[in-house]
């Protein structure tokens, strides 16, 4: 329970980082934070957790109390907005395309699925947000090296550079809780290292 993750949310109410239950109960006792409930109150440590003595949810125990899990907790000096910039790369495509072949609107696992060029590298495409989509093996190899209007093939929607900020640095696949949707543009955003470079 200790290592469950957290939400955590700079003073503006918006999703900087991911941390653990141990750091998040640190945060709160040093007065560094304030845990956040389902109605949007804010609580410091010993109000947070004389509630959670009569919740039934997730709890830790220590000597002498139980405390309830905060799954979100809000910074109280930090203002720092996340960068707008969202890293181009394979994994944030297949985010942003929902696992979701743009050809033929299967969704796949992620093992199942590539990457096209919308319009073909070798016809003067890009390799950018607005011309990389998910795809199927069989509609890739059925497109080939044509655009979809010479292959007779139709894109679920025009590929654009996701608005969303990826916050979770180094933890893509964690758990995500539903006090955490709130504060979340898209559940999936994730942070990936590898940056796709044009050729």
């Amino acid at each position: 329970m200790l290592n469950s993750a957290v939400l955590v949310l700079n003073r503006n109410y918006q999703p900087v980082h991911v941390t653990s239950v141990k750091r998040a109960l640190s945060l709160l006792y040093l007065g560094v934070a304030k845990a956040i409930d389902a109605q949007y109150r804010l609580y410091e440590f010993e109000d947070w957790a004389a509630l959670s003595a009569s919740a039934p949810h997730d709890s830790v125990n220590t000597i002498n109390r139980r405390i309830r899990v905060p799954r979100v907790v809000v910074l109280s000096a930090y203002e720092y907005l996340p960068k707008g910039r969202v890293r181009f790369s394979r994994l944030n495509i297949y985010a942003r395309d929902h696992d979701t072949c743009q050809y033929c609107s299967r969704q796949l696992p992620r093992s199942d699925l590539n990457l096209d060029h919308v319009v073909p590298r070798s016809q003067g495409g890009k390799t950018s947000w607005e011309n990389v989509v998910c795809s199927c093996v069989p509609c890739n190899l059925r497109k080939g090296g044509r655009t979809p209007a010479q292959a007779g093939m139709r894109l679920l929607k025009v590929p654009m550079r996701p608005r969303w900020t990826p916050f979770f640095r180094g933890a893509s696949r964690r758990i995500t809780y539903r006090e955490w949707l709130p504060f979340l543009n898209l559940a999936d955003a994730s942070y990936w290292n590898v940056e796709l470079l044009d050729d």
